[in-house]
């Protein structure tokens, strides 16, 4: 009878932090007609174009990426525009002083020392 209590009480309770780990398969599997043609349109693609390549298509897609990130931007209106400007000509104007002040200090002090 003391087995058995010896036994429940080393018997593990579940874990909180126990992870499952769960492996990501298709659970529809391609058959092998579609993976061919898939592979032969892309070969062929390749092959069309590495004969007759334009120099200007990448220029064009950098260009139209470009146009295209530019209609995204979520521009500032008037008041966020100069409410941004003052503060960077707040903090400029800080950190102009601030370098001035270390600079006349750093030449105060190296007058002392040298004399």
């Amino acid at each position: 009878m003391a087995t058995k209590d010896k036994k429940a009480a080393t018997k593990k309770a579940p874990d909180a932090s126990h992870v499952t780990r769960i492996k990501a398969t298709d659970s529809v599997k391609p058959d092998k007609e579609t993976a061919k043609a898939a592979v032969k349109t892309a070969s062929e693609r390749a092959s069309k174009t590495s004969r007759f390549r334009n120099p200007f298509g990448p220029i064009g897609g950098y260009f139209a990426g470009a146009w295209y990130e530019l209609k995204q931007v979520r521009w500032p209106n008037r008041k966020a525009t100069w409410s941004m400007t003052a503060a960077m000509l707040a903090f400029t104007s800080f950190f102009v002083v601030l370098v001035l002040l270390l600079d006349a200090l750093f030449k105060y002090l190296f007058d002392i020392i040298l004399g």
